[in-house]
Order: structure tokens, then sequence, then C-alpha cells
């Protein structure tokens, strides 16, 4: 199937509103790939590459070759290249991947290109969510929708489900259950800005977790087989020697386990969360002082747990591992029992509460009402620095924005990071005139304005990064509002960022 095919697909379903016409689109083409080619082209269809990690930055994007007058692109010739650029390696590692880059940039036409670098750069918003995608793959194999729904969740990989709903229909989906030693796509926490409102969602009474500041993780054990997978189902199982230690240990023969990883101090309190994060991303060395905790059990001794309730899957781990591995977790049959947890576990030093319905049963890959994370929220007011032209859906506007804090030493700004979080249409049109009339310089892909507008920025945490010039970001920053109340004059400093990242300021409620 030719790329070109994909890229129209891709820019026609961001440009149609109708749940059912996307469906549609996106079975038509589901339907045209070749079976080596559904892996990749699914992958494509829902704005991803289907290799995790590429290499490719933001930097190696912004100069590009011009566009291939004709289409000669196919979906697997595009997977080859992108599988190529991902595994290079060594000595003028850099220089090579730029080199793989600029070939495949050069081979893609306009259309091609402007997928490319949404898929590149993860901002590919053309409403292909796994959800649609899903319902496009039973409609192009011709299976109930439900059969698809169940294998992606059992599975976690709609790519692999893609291949068995096309190549083998409603029989193959059959043959996906969950196995132990397969990842399937965590629960998710909706969230809430208080422990009220969480109750209000999950209902009383409720049991509150403590979240804790580290990596989720699902640990999977038979006999003395144990692997440890991220929330993103990647194994790192070598790299979390005293996760596996820690789980062989049990009086358990088979098990699924949900849970977190972190690192703690001398005291028992955790170490900041990109610590814990550096530690289990470093590759070829296990990350050593990270210990588990855990807070459901999917899976135990044969017996799948996925639909018994919550107090069901709750009891039978605290039967099963000792305390000292279980989250800590209370009952709240009220808001001031819930409050009450919340201010301890911050007081811990760890992240927020979880708080749960304790007669749900565990809704794989889905982020509903019965789990609602409660956490306190952090605000800075930053100068937007530079802002870049979007793809998909946001073609046409000016989206992911370049944070900056201001700098009285200097009298200018350092920047903390980007975002395109939080942003609603509204803003998003609002937004596109206030920056083209501040812009100083225009390259195509980012245009660079006078540091004059404050935006009000919600984040979750202040992280060491090498990568700006302060050797700090903001972590999961999204857009609160614009403040047309204050001058730049008036930002916060970097002072008070690394202050934050210190843990000497104010962090808010």
């Amino acid at each position: 199937m030719r790329f070109l095919d994909i890229a129209a697909t891709s820019a026609a379903v961001a440009a149609t509103s109708g749940r059912k016409a996307k469906i549609e689109l996106l079975a038509g083409a589901l339907r045209r790939l070749d079976p080596g080619e559904i892996v990749a082209g699914a992958a494509f269809l829902a704005g991803e590459l289907r290799q995790r990690q590429t290499g490719v930055g933001y930097a190696s994007l912004r100069e590009r070759p011009p566009a291939a007058a004709e289409a000669t692109l196919t979906v697997a010739a595009v997977d080859a290249a992108i599988q190529e650029i991902s595994t290079v390696a060594g000595a003028g590692s850099q220089a090579r991947r730029r080199q793989l880059l600029g070939a495949l940039f050069a081979a893609a036409t306009e259309e091609e290109q402007r997928l490319l670098l949404g898929l590149f750069g993860g901002e590919l918003r053309q409403g292909a969510q796994a959800g649609l995608l899903a319902e496009a793959v039973a409609v192009a194999a011709e299976v109930p929708a439900t059969a698809v729904r169940r294998a992606l969740l059992l599975s976690g990989d709609l790519k692999s489900v893609a291949v068995a709903a096309l190549s083998g229909g409603a029989a193959a989906l059959a043959e996906i259950h969950l196995r132990v030693g397969t990842p399937l796509s965590p629960m998710l926490a909706g969230s809430a800005p208080d422990v009220a409102a969480a109750l209000q969602a999950t209902g009383a009474p409720a049991v509150v977790d403590v979240k804790l500041d580290g990596i989720r993780i699902q640990v999977h054990r038979s006999g003395d087989d144990v692997a440890v997978y991220t929330r993103s189902l990647d194994d790192i199982t070598a790299r979390l020697p005293e996760v596996v230690a820690a789980v062989r240990e049990l009086p358990l023969r088979e098990a699924i386990l949900d849970g977190e990883a972190m690192a703690l101090d001398e005291a028992g309190r955790p170490r900041p969360f990109q610590e814990t994060s550096s530690r289990a991303a470093t590759r070829g060395a296990p990350a050593s002082g990270l210990r588990p905790y855990f807070f459901d059990l999917l899976h135990l001794d044969g017996a799948d747990m996925l639909d018994e309730p919550g107090r069901v899957r709750w009891a039978a781990l605290a039967e099963s591992l000792p305390e000292s591995l279980i989250v800590g977790r209370t009952e709240a049959g009220s808001e001031e029992q819930a409050a009450a947890a919340f201010a301890a576990a911050l007081a811990a030093g760890q992240e927020g509460v979880v708080i749960k319905a304790p007669e749900a049963a565990y809704d794989v890959g889905r982020r509903g009402a019965a789990w609602i994370k409660v956490k306190p929220r952090h605000t800075l007011d930053l100068v937007v620095l530079a802002v870049e032209w979007g793809n998909g859906r946001r073609r046409g506007w000016l989206s992911n924005l370049h944070l900056g804090a201001r700098d009285p030493d200097s009298g200018g700004f350092v920047m903390l990071g980007k975002t395109f979080k939080g942003l609603t249409d509204e803003l998003l049109r609002w937004q596109t005139e206030r920056f083209q009339a501040l812009a100083v310089s225009d390259d195509g892909w980012v245009v660079r304005v006078r540091p004059e507008q404050v935006v009000e920025i919600a984040f979750d945490g202040v992280q060491t990064s090498p990568r700006y010039p302060g050797g700090v970001a903001l972590r999961f920053a999204r857009v609160l509002r614009y403040r047309d109340d204050k001058t730049a004059a008036e930002a916060d400093t970097i002072a008070m960022v690394r202050a934050l990242h210190a843990g000497v300021a104010s962090t808010g409620p």
C-alpha cells in the first residue's frame, strides 16, 4: 500500500467530525493493507510509530529536504526506514541517523512529510484514538466490535489485534486470552481537583490508596520466571533485579501484579521521580534501589481476576503479599477521612492519593470514574518564548508553546520546556492570532515571539534537565489560562522554579 494513501486517510480523518465517517475512512485503509503491512499501517493510522524509540528529536525535524514531486513510498518501505533509524547506534550514529532521516523525508511528498512530522513529533491529533481504530478494525474485518475490544483489553496491543482480526477473523480474536507473560494495558485513573469531587465520582465508602511518586509496573510470575513491564508495556525485567527478587520470593505459582516501583532515601521517603525514572530507563545496567509496591492482583494461580470487584482482588492481594509490598491503603466513609488520608500521603512525600470504588472490576486500558487520583496542583506564571505550528487536527494553528521563566539577573528568560496540553479550540484560535502579532521570526516550524505574553501553567513537578539551559524542566505541563492581567516583568522567576525543584518553596494546597 502507498504511504500516500495512509497520509491521505489521516488528513481526511482529521478533517472529519463524524465518528461513523472516521471509522469508515479508517476501515477502508485497513482493508487495503497487505498482511505484512498491518502492524505498521495500523500504528500510522493511530498516529503512532510501532518503534517506541527512534532517537529522532525536535532539532532533527527542523531542517528538512524539499518534498518529492511524486509518491513512491510504500507503508512497508517507510516502516523499514524508521526501523533502520531506530537501531542506529555507536560512533557516528548521530550523523548516520540524520542521513537516513533526510533520505526518508526527501522521498516523501509534501502530504507524506506532514504525516511523518506528526508521527516523529508525537503531535498527530487526528481523532483516530485506540477506541475509534478498534471499531474500524471490526468493520474492516467484519467481526463484532465487542470481540475486538475484548482482545484489545487482554493483549494491550491494538496492532496485534488488527493482525489477528484482519488475518484470521473472529476465530483468531477468540484465541487472545490473558496470558501470564503477556502484558496488558493497565487500568487508569481519572482526575479530580480535591477529595470531595473524587468521592462524588466513586461514591462512599471508598478505598484510598497512596499515590506513590514512582513508575507504574506490571509484574508477571510463572514459577521462577518473573517479567516486569512498564505502563507502556515495555519489558524492563533486566533493569529491576530487586523487583524480580521480591516477587520470586512470594508463595505464589502464577500471578499478575499491578503496582509501582520507586527509589527511597535513607529515611524511607521517596527520591525525586526523575531519579526513579532514570534508573529504570538506563539500558544495559540494572537499576539499584528500586522497591516494588503493589495495589492490585489481576491473576492468581490460574484464575483471572479482572472481572472480580476491587474488594475481592484486594483481599486476595492482602492474603498473598506481605504488608511491606502493598501500597498504603485506607477505607474512607466520609470526605473528612479521605482528606486525612490525602494529607498523610503528602506529608510522607508522595504524589497524592487514588480514591477507588470497591465494587468496580479492573477496567483494562480504560480511564473511568472507578479510580480517581487527587494531587496538589502546582502552578507558575510563565512567558511564551516561541510557538510551533500544529499538525493533524491543529494544522494551521499555532500549538506547542515554548515556556520561559524570568531571570532577573540577565533580564531575559530561561526556557523550561514545551506544552500543547490544555488548549481548547478557542484558545488555539486566540493564540494563533496573538502570537502572529508578536512574531519576530517564522521558519515554517517554529514562530519566535517577543516575550510579552504571560500564561498560567499547571504541572506535576520540577525535574533536572540537561536539555534546557536552566537545568530544570516541568513535568506534565498544561495550560490553565492566559494572564492578560500580568506583564512579563511579573512572571515567576527561574529561582522560584529551582526552589520548587529543591523542595524548599511552597507547593500550594
